[in-house]
């Protein structure tokens, strides 16, 4: 029988991160001490601390905010693109012909070239 210790990847990472929890809360009461030491109250270190912490959520959330969009608009537009079957092009395109306002090119029997620069391939 082995007298090693198999540790999961779960527990490597929950001690990886308890581990980086205790720095980040040292860390944190040294600035509090310094604060005070520097004629900041203790309950004003403490506020500012929040405020500090706040301050970094707030930012956080607005980067995932505008992420998550981007995501949204990225799946909408795969999911456009997938389901488009290209009848909307075949029905809506233009053509140069004759019609009820003379030669020129027409959109859904609406001549449309009127200040365009086209090149006509039949004249």
């Amino acid at each position: 029988m082995s007298t090693k210790i198999h540790r999961s990847n779960a527990e490597r990472f929950g001690r990886w991160l308890g581990g980086v929890w205790r720095a980040y809360a040292r860390r944190e009461r040294q600035a509090a001490v310094w604060l005070a030491a520097h004629g900041v109250s203790v309950g004003g270190a403490a506020a500012l601390l929040w405020v500090i912490k706040l301050t970094a959520l707030a930012i956080l959330f607005y980067a995932v905010f505008w992420l998550a969009l981007l995501l949204v608009f990225a799946l909408v537009g795969a999911w456009v693109i997938r389901h488009d079957d290209g009848s909307y092009d075949d029905e809506h395109r233009g053509e140069w012909r004759n019609g009820w306002e003379g030669y020129g090119y027409y959109e859904n029997d609406v001549r449309t070239d009127y200040g365009r620069v086209f090149e006509n391939e039949d004249h």
